[in-house]
């Protein structure tokens, strides 16, 4: 079984930061693509960033500048650091893993796998 767990979110200030965090747990072969991405009430899920195996990244129009995404794959561990929040940066923010998972009889499972979500909050 593969578990997506975030941590991270929480209430801060026009400018502040925050760096989210997504623990990818079970047995893994291998991660093809990770992200992050976000949801506000009444509004889709939108892509807020993205981080192939081969290193390429992908990120939103209205973050470039200010977050990156990055990994730590002896922690199978993936982030978000986001750098001067703005209040429309206010959201739930969803990890979201491409991978490989390993079955129960060392088969390969590829799965599409999501956190469950973590609310971040920019005051003015």
């Amino acid at each position: 079984q593969v578990q997506l767990v975030e941590s991270g979110g929480g209430l801060v200030r026009q400018g502040g930061s925050l760096r989210l965090s997504c623990e990818v747990k079970g047995r893994i072969s291998r991660i093809d693509e990770m992200g992050w991405y976000r949801q506000v009430p009444g509004k889709e899920r939108e892509l807020v960033a993205v981080l192939r195996r081969e290193g390429t990244t992908t990120l939103a129009d209205s973050v470039k500048g200010r977050f990156t995404i990055f990994k730590d794959s002896a922690k199978n561990t993936f982030y978000l650091q986001m750098n001067s929040l703005k209040p429309e940066d206010t959201a739930i923010y969803y990890c979201n893993a491409d991978l490989l998972a390993i079955g129960a009889v060392e088969e390969w499972i590829a799965l599409r796998s999501w956190g469950q979500g973590t609310q971040v909050t920019v005051s003015s």
